[in-house]
C-alpha cells in the first residue's frame, strides 16, 4: 500500500549572523513575532522598543525577499500577503573572552556572546475551516474532565462526614 506524500509548502529563511546579543536578548523579540502574518510581524517589530527590533525587521524583510526572488526562480506561485512567519530563533555564536580589571592586580574573565538570528517564512494554508470546526469540540471537551473531577470531589466530600457519624452512633451505643 503506498502512501500519499502531501506536497509540502515551500519555506524561505533568511539569517543574520554574529549579532553582538545575547541570544537570550534576542528571543524577546522573536517570540513577539512566532506565528504572526508578516505584515502584523514587521509592523510589531517597528514599534518594538528593543535594540535587536531593527536587526530582527531587516531579517524579517530579507526572508520576504528571499520568497518573492526564490518563487520568481524557481516558478511557484507563492503569495506575499498570505505569508506567516513559522520559526524565528536565535541561536548561539561564538564567544569572545574578555578580562575585567579586578582588585590587586588581579583579573575576572567574562564572556561577550553572540548571537546567529534565524527566520522562517512559510505560506499560509488555506484550511482554516477545518480549524474552525475543531476548536470548538476540544473546548467542549476541554469542559466535561473537569465537570467529572467536581463531581468526584462532591461525592467524595459526602462519603467523608457520612462515615464519621455512623462511627458516632455505634460508639453512643
Amino acid at each position: 500500500m503506498q502512501k500519499k506524500i502531501a506536497p509540502q509548502t515551500p519555506e524561505f529563511r533568511a539569517e543574520a549572523k554574529f549579532q553582538r546579543t545575547s541570544p537570550q536578548k534576542a528571543k524577546l523579540v522573536l517570540d513577539l513575532i512566532k506565528g504572526q502574518r508578516v505584515e502584523a510581524a514587521i509592523n510589531t517589530v517597528m514599534f518594538t522598543n528593543k535594540r535587536m527590533a531593527p536587526v530582527v525587521e531587516k531579517v524579517l524583510r530579507s526572508a520576504v525577499a528571499n520568497a518573492q526572488h526564490l518563487s520568481d526562480e524557481r516558478g511557484l506561485d507563492i503569495d506575499v500577503d498570505n505569508l506567516i512567519v513559522k520559526t524565528a530563533i536565535a541561536n548561539e555564536g561564538p564567544r569572545m573572552k574578555r578580562i575585567r580589571p579586578a582588585p590587586m592586580g588581579r583579573a575576572f574573565r567574562y564572556q561577550r556572546r553572540i548571537a546567529h538570528i534565524i527566520i522562517t517564512v512559510a505560506e499560509k494554508k488555506s484550511a482554516t475551516k477545518v480549524t474552525d470546526t475543531a476548536a470548538p469540540a476540544t473546548k467542549a471537551a476541554g469542559r466535561k474532565p473537569a465537570a467529572k473531577k467536581a463531581a468526584a470531589k462532591k461525592a467524595a466530600a459526602k462519603k467523608a462526614p457520612a462515615k464519621k457519624s455512623a462511627a458516632k452512633k455505634t460508639a453512643a451505643a
